[in-house]
Formats: structure tokens, C-alpha cells, sequence
């Protein structure tokens, strides 16, 4: 098992609504599946920057969480992502 951590700036709310209406289904393409997600949160320790929103992702291997990442039939769904006001997602491992 491995993860990925996202974090989304939220200038789009629409974009933002139609990429979630296909993210599961993509994910569960390659394995993957969103662990939680949230709008709310409690730093622990420094002052870091604060996101819109932010979810924790899994998936069964690298390979899958890449495989999902350079998918070229996900390409559109990646861009309403990124156009919903701007994503960052780490892979951890």
C-alpha cells in the first residue's frame, strides 16, 4: 500500500464539483481510493500553510498511483482538477 497527499487551492468551486463527480471512479481505475478528506484542520507544530482542502490518498502500489497519475484517458479529468484552482499531490514512498 502506498499514498499520496493532496492539496487543493479552491478558486473554482465548479471545477472543483465536476471533478469529484469522476475522481472516485478514476481512482478505483488504478486501485486507488480517497482514505479521508477535509476542509477543516488543526495544526500540530510550525505555522504552515493552511489548504483549501486536502485528502489522503491510497492505492495497492507506485506503480498504480503512477499508472493513475499518466493515465491519457484522465487527462480532462486532471485538468478540472488543476482548474479548479490549483493541486498539489505528493506521492509518500
Amino acid at each position: 500500500m502506498i499514498y499520496a497527499y493532496v492539496e487543493l487551492s479552491v478558486t473554482n468551486p465548479t471545477a472543483l464539483a465536476q471533478y469529484r463527480d469522476g475522481a472516485a471512479a478514476a481512482l478505483a481505475k488504478h486501485g486507488g481510493k480517497v482514505e479521508s478528506s477535509t476542509r477543516d484542520f488543526t495544526p500540530l507544530d510550525g505555522a504552515p500553510q493552511v489548504p483549501d482542502a486536502a485528502a489522503l490518498l491510497s492505492f495497492p502500489t507506485k506503480e498504480s498511483a503512477l499508472a493513475w497519475a499518466n493515465d491519457p484517458e484522465l487527462v480532462a479529468l486532471h485538468d478540472l482538477r488543476r482548474n479548479a484552482g490549483g493541486s498539489k499531490i505528493l506521492l509518500l514512498g
